[in-house]
């Protein structure tokens, strides 16, 4: 059996982030050979952390990326199973990495590439938790398309924002930060992308209480308008009252000729 030295050995720990230990069993495994010995350990560890899978990964962080020329950004969730993992530096580099490959995708949902794998592969060996990359969307635009984006300081949740026009980066990330923050929840940019399940739910629900009020179901019906249109003035982002100037709403600040196109508010651990 070759003698390892320790040198070697924490040169191989400090790829990994394993144990001397660990590190040096793999050396001997692999006669010294570090770069076979890496190898070695992806493969044994890889092996250990897809028996594992099954084990909740309730903590995480979000990280945005936008493109160079600003007309394409991506939005990523990167999971793990605690917070002491998900606020470490290689975990954000590798959240931020993510983000950085997935702008090169097909706009919409993106699945992970084969590189995105292997760095979160990596990862998962080096930290021992189940680390995996919970969703991907890309969103991408024309000339007069422009991104604002915003990260909570928990990390945890973020938004990406799309516009057109003339929307300046401050009042674009103002925007997403009064997303972050607004309550109820803005669920479409307008109206109409309010998603009609939504409201067709909360019509159904008031028109029934109407009714168990004693009211006739013709009255009801007219009766839950007015609620219903209060429902999609309190949904509707452009409709909101901006949550650092109540006297405003949103489509209030937009620039004449501009407009909000989309936008994702992601957290971590909510179903998709």
């Amino acid at each position: 059996m070759a003698e390892i030295d320790a040198k070697t050995v924490m040169t191989l720990r400090n790829r990994t982030g394993l144990s001397m230990m660990e590190c040096k069993k793999a050396l001997q495994e692999t006669n010294g050979d570090a770069d076979a010995a890496e190898d070695f350990l992806k493969k044994k560890l890889k092996g250990k952390m897809d028996a594992r899978t099954d084990r909740a990964a309730g903590e995480g962080r979000i990280a945005i990326s936008v493109s160079g020329d600003g007309r394409a950004a991506s939005i990523v969730e990167l999971r793990a199973e605690t917070d002491f993992t998900a606020k470490n530096e290689n975990f954000l580099a590798v959240a931020k990495k993510v983000a950085e490959l997935a702008v090169n995708q097909n706009a919409g949902d993106v699945t992970p590439t084969p590189e995105m794998t292997k760095i979160v592969d990596e990862l998962r060996i080096t930290t021992g938790e189940n680390i995996s990359i919970a969703r991907v969307h890309k969103l991408a635009g024309g000339g007069s398309t422009m991104f604002g984006s915003y990260v909570h300081h928990d990390g945890k949740t973020g938004v990406l924002l799309q516009c057109e026009g003339s929307v300046s980066q401050d009042l674009a990330k103002d925007i997403c930060m009064h997303i972050t923050a607004a309550v109820p929840r803005p669920q479409g940019v307008d109206r109409s992308s309010v998603p009609a399940a939504v409201i067709d739910r909360e019509r159904r629900l008031a028109v029934e209480m109407a009714m168990e009020a004693g009211k006739p179901k013709e009255i009801a019906e007219k009766m839950v308008e007015g609620k219903i249109n209060k429902l999609y003035s309190d949904l509707a982002l452009v409709e909101q009252d901006f949550v650092r100037d109540p006297t405003k709403k949103i489509k209030d600040l937009l620039p004449s000729g501009s407009s909000i196109t989309a936008f994702l508010r992601w957290q971590v651990g909510e179903q998709a």
